[in-house]
């Protein structure tokens, strides 16, 4: 811990998560003594949002930059120990946060979900941050804590079980509620816009190990799920819609961790649709949703019209009721080089894109400055599982409406 005035600076308070996010550190956070201060460009919105909080809020500043001013920024990085950023989408607002990071040695967070831009920060600034001992962890929401620390929750159990790791890993959506909000949407329409006008960017997107470290020794080939039947699931599997960062993130963690859970090792991600025809069709109408949604948005003009009169605009998202009706249920597969086999559940309590992800995203950021040392893991860019130890897992547990259950355990 440093003598900095703050341990958090949420930046991009005022967004549809900063907001959920702020009221969780004031009324379900039980973390004693957290200096916390909200940040934003609207000075009006923040104290707007302040005043909404209440009480437990009247301690946190208010700190105003925008995106875009780095001296402002830099201002920030001074006065704090960690930001976390909602501020998306991060290929369009993103960058000037993470490079000042970078460079000043102050930890981040974020919640994105856009590969290429993850990439792009990399070869960037990951020189700076391994320099200045800054730890920049993306990926810290619904995308991809669930799947990224899901798969290290399983492995341990494996080792702990069976004394080795499992190389292949499946996760299977069982069951899933939650509404978009138009910060994500947003974010998606922005990845797809770039790949439609890059051929290299499109290139990129489709390759599983694009966020591996170079030199890194995993050649199997990795499954793209579409259309097919599972059978140690029994079931139809259909394409989940986060598989695209989730598998990535996850293939990074192998080949950033001291002890990988294989050289080889194979993941993916499918949506379960049921046994039968019933489930077949169900995954089938899935798969055209996709490519019909993928088809759409890949023309300027339908994807003005959709952004314009039919999609929600950044700000807005799930009512609080839907939020807190919303959960998700994963169930993972494991299964080593000598045939034993691991099942796990994870599961979460809230909507997994805003009321789950702001207490994922809020205990990352705290686990990072209050249980991870800067002698314990050096600055660079991490994944979730990479960096953060067990207990980021229970606070998960304790704190964020998260379960983790080994199922059952079969010796090959």
């Amino acid at each position: 811990m440093s003598d900095k005035e703050f341990d958090i600076v949420i930046f991009g308070a005022t967004s549809f998560v900063g907001q959920i996010l702020c009221r969780y550190l004031v009324n379900d956070s039980p973390e004693p003594d957290l200096k916390w201060a909200i940040s934003g460009r609207s000075q009006l919105k923040l104290r707007e949002l302040k005043s909404s909080l209440g009480k437990g809020a009247q301690a946190a500043p208010i700190l105003v930059a925008d995106s875009f001013d780095e001296i402002a920024l830099k201002n920030l990085c001074a006065r704090t120990n960690l930001i976390i950023s909602t501020v998306g989408p991060y290929a369009l607002y993103g960058e000037t946060l993470v490079k000042v990071c970078a460079q000043s040695g102050t930890d981040y967070c974020d919640l994105t979900g856009e590969p290429q831009w993850i990439k792009r920060m990399i070869s960037l600034y990951e020189d700076d941050a391994k320099n200045s001992g800054a730890r920049i962890v993306n990926c810290c929401g619904f995308d991809s804590i669930p799947s990224d620390i899901g798969v290290k929750f399983l492995q341990k159990e494996a080792f702990k079980k069976f004394g080795t790791r499992c190389d292949k890993v499946r996760l299977r959506v069982k069951a899933i509620r939650g509404g978009p909000s138009g910060g994500t949407i947003a974010s998606g329409i922005n990845t797809l816009a770039s790949a439609s006008k890059d051929s290299d960017l499109m290139r990129e997107l489709r390759d599983p190990y694009s966020l591996c470290p170079p030199g890194h020794r995993n050649m199997v080939r990795q499954d793209d799920i579409s259309l097919a039947y599972d059978n140690e699931f029994k079931s139809w599997v259909g394409p989940f819609i986060m598989a695209t960062i989730n598998t990535r993130v996850v293939l990074r963690s192998n080949a950033l961790m001291e002890h990988p859970y294989a050289v080889q090792f194979k993941y993916d991600e499918g949506f379960l649709t049921g046994d039968g025809i019933k489930g077949q069709k169900r995954a089938k109408r899935l798969v055209r949703l996709s490519k019909i949604s993928m088809g759409l948005l890949s023309i300027p003009f339908v994807r003005s019209l959709l952004t314009r009169y039919v999609f929600p605009k950044p700000g807005e998202g799930p009512s609080l009721d839907e939020q807190n009706s919303g959960f998700y249920d994963f169930r993972f597969l494991g299964r080593t080089q000598h045939g034993d086999e691991i099942r796990v559940k994870v599961l979460g309590d809230k909507d997994p894109g805003y009321g789950s992800t702001a207490k994922m995203l809020a205990q990352a950021g705290i686990s990072l400055v209050r249980d991870i040392s800067k002698k314990e893991v050096s600055g660079g860019f991490w994944t979730p599982a990479s960096i953060f130890n067990d207990d980021f897992t229970n606070r998960l547990i304790m704190n964020a409406g998260l379960s983790f259950e080994v199922l059952s355990t079969v010796r090959g």
